[in-house]
């Protein structure tokens, strides 16, 4: 097929293969070249100037989408972050889920955040470097003795962490009635500052959105942020047979400048041991 160099090198840039281009006379032009482009929109090509891309959009980053981005950016230039990720086997605690939801009545439908929290209390007085704040310019690390536990909240504004205050005395059906007004109260910009502010440790979870794994990111002035990624079900190993199991891989984040690796692994390990047995999560 005859066509001018210039044809030729804008069709290999399309690429276009020029034997499927019609010409109207005895070598392919630019004109022909629009026309198969103009007409081939099925095959994947573009017509001339009919770009998708959309126009650039500069967007101010303002108010409380200000202060977030700026908390972050302190966070990640002032603490040396470093993430432990272990898998936990969560079938029985899933079906404990399934059948207190069949008979939850009136109360709240239970999500795994309520559990992961009551465990989360349960082990925190064995690991109290944990539940701590970190004053880096005085040099004082408080741990504090009750749980005020920060939710990571996707809102319009950006992300919020509303606070469930002394969620070491509430039990899963307190916790999820409680999650549920406060991610509300932060969605509809209702939240009181006293429901934003004093978290002693963070959870953040993505739920079904949840990845393989996570590298959250501290709410500083707090040392440790705690992630459940999505649950996937696998076979596994169970002696000499296999079954089917529900896994889900937990992230956490600390200040290593405060937390040491041994202490947050432990950490997690005594975690682990409660969501994979949850009947613990009942005895007193």
């Amino acid at each position: 097929m005859l066509a001018s160099p210039a044809v030729r090198a804008r069709a290999k840039d399309l690429g276009v293969d020029l034997s499927q281009v019609h010409a109207d006379g005895d070598r392919v032009r630019h004109a022909d070249l629009d026309a198969f482009l103009r007409y081939s929109g099925g095959q994947g090509y573009h017509a001339p100037g009919a770009s998708r891309a959309r126009a650039d959009e500069p967007v101010k980053v303002i108010g409380m989408r200000r202060k977030i981005a700026e908390n972050m950016a302190a966070s990640k230039r002032a603490i040396p972050h470093f993430t432990y990720v272990e898998e936990m086997d969560v079938t029985a605690l899933e079906e404990m889920r399934a059948g207190l939801n069949e008979n939850r009545g009136n109360r709240p439908k239970l999500t795994m955040l309520p559990f992961l929290i009551v465990a989360i209390c349960r082990t925190i007085p064995e690991f109290p470097m944990i539940n701590a704040r970190y004053d880096d310019e005085a040099g004082v690390v408080t741990r504090h003795g009750a749980v005020h536990l920060g939710m990571a909240t996707q809102t319009d504004a950006g992300l919020m962490v509303p606070v469930i205050r002394d969620a070491q005395d509430k039990n899963v059906w307190q916790l999820a009635s409680e999650i549920s007004r406060l991610a509300d109260a932060a969605r509809t910009g209702k939240a009181k500052v006293e429901e934003l502010t004093g978290g002693t440790l963070t959870v953040t979870s993505l739920g079904p959105l949840g990845g393989i794994a996570t590298t959250p990111v501290i709410n500083r002035p707090e040392v440790a942020i705690i992630g459940p990624n999505k649950i996937v079900e696998r076979p596994v190993f169970d002696g000499d047979d296999i079954r089917r199991a529900k896994l889900m891989n937990l992230s956490i984040s600390c200040d290593h400048r405060v937390v040491d690796g041994w202490d947050a692994a432990s950490y997690v390990q005594a975690l682990k041991k409660l969501i994979e047995t949850p009947v613990l999560l009942f005895a007193d």
